[in-house]
């Protein structure tokens, strides 16, 4: 049996005073799509951040592939996987294309030509016509922003894919056809994917499974079935349905 695409083993993080969380223990399965949820202030995004590199945990450890993310290890896991921040996150001194292809910018493998296929191609992926290709990020909505920095975080087709509250700041119209994107990036790629939010519609939408962040540590873990079935209230009072 294949290990978990990611795997996290009694990970804590603190700053100064303030525990943010304590013995994390979490896994992700290939092809599937794992949503870290909890109110706010509960360590979501800092953990995601562990996950991801940006931060070391002071504690614990993480694996991808079964193996420790250390050493010749890490350059694979980084080279595996895309990310779509919060806000999109786009350069907005570049065009579109060239936000889309950034990564393949200084590898020497790829012509400007090419990176603009590639553009192209994860432009219609994610349900945006080409003539977006020499615009720049001021030039599109906020739901359009959201799609490109989808698209940029497919173009090299990565192993895992993380979300973070991909639809924070839209509205409910674009909210849900966000959600229905992801989740059709998810399946067309059968990419791993690791999604965090505070959002229970979008989450009904991505979620295969769910961890629920609370006082520091994992609250509840279960399928999004399980979830929806259960009879505890107590967990639906942790988090609240997305109002925007």
């Amino acid at each position: 049996m294949n290990p978990p695409v990611i795997q996290a083993q009694g990970l804590s993080k603190r700053f100064v005073n303030n525990e943010v969380f304590n013995d994390i223990n979490l896994s992700v399965n290939k092809g599937k799509s794992l949503a870290i949820i909890g109110g706010s202030g509960q360590g979501k995004s800092v953990l995601l951040k562990c996950l991801v590199g940006l931060m070391q945990p002071d504690t614990g450890k993480i694996l991808f592939d079964g193996e420790p993310l250390q050493g010749k290890h890490i350059q694979k896991f980084f080279d595996s996987f895309g990310i779509v921040f919060q806000g999109a996150a786009l350069f907005d001194s570049i065009p579109v294309w060239e936000n889309i292809s950034f990564k393949f910018k200084y590898s020497g493998t790829h012509s400007i030509k090419a990176r603009r296929k590639i553009a192209s191609q994860k432009l219609d992926l994610v349900g945006l016509p080409s003539s977006n290709l020499d615009l720049y990020p001021s030039e599109l909505s906020g739901g359009m922003q959201k799609r490109v920095g989808i698209a940029r975080a497919i173009a090299t087709e990565p192993k895992i894919l993380f979300f973070d509250e991909p639809t924070s700041g839209l509205d409910p119209i674009t909210s849900n056809t966000i959600n229905n994107l992801i989740r059709f990036i998810i399946k067309e790629l059968g990419s791993t994917a690791i999604t965090i939010s505070h959002d229970l519609n979008s989450i009904r939408t991505i979620a295969d499974d769910i961890v629920l962040l609370h006082k520091r540590k994992i609250e509840w873990s279960g399928s999004i079935d399980t979830f929806e079935k259960t009879k505890n209230i107590n967990i639906r009072e942790f988090i609240k349905p997305s109002s925007t």
